[in-house]
């Protein structure tokens, strides 16, 4: 059985607008281009994997919240918004 703060964070997060969903993906995106890029600045391999356990770790947390946002519909509803960019 799950605890109950799990199932009430997970209601909380459904209950989030389309709008806050597609800013928690974007954040997502942000953070995962974040932990491979620090690679590339002049700085120990210890603080490179500090950084990028710290990015992926937020990138992974933002793209599951944002799938409990959005859920089914809000994903299609992306996919549709993404299409039309496509065929413009």
């Amino acid at each position: 059985m799950r605890p109950k703060y799990f199932i009430k964070t997970k209601e909380w997060l459904r209950s989030l607008s389309f709008r806050t969903g597609a800013i928690v993906a974007l954040v997502c995106l942000l953070c995962y281009a974040v932990s491979f890029i620090q690679m590339l600045l002049p700085i120990s391999i210890a603080a490179k994997g500090v950084l990028w356990t710290v990015f992926f770790g937020l990138a992974k947390t933002a793209q599951y919240s944002a799938l409990l946002i959005l859920g089914k519909t809000g994903i299609e509803r992306l996919k549709k918004w993404f299409e039309s960019l496509r065929r413009r």
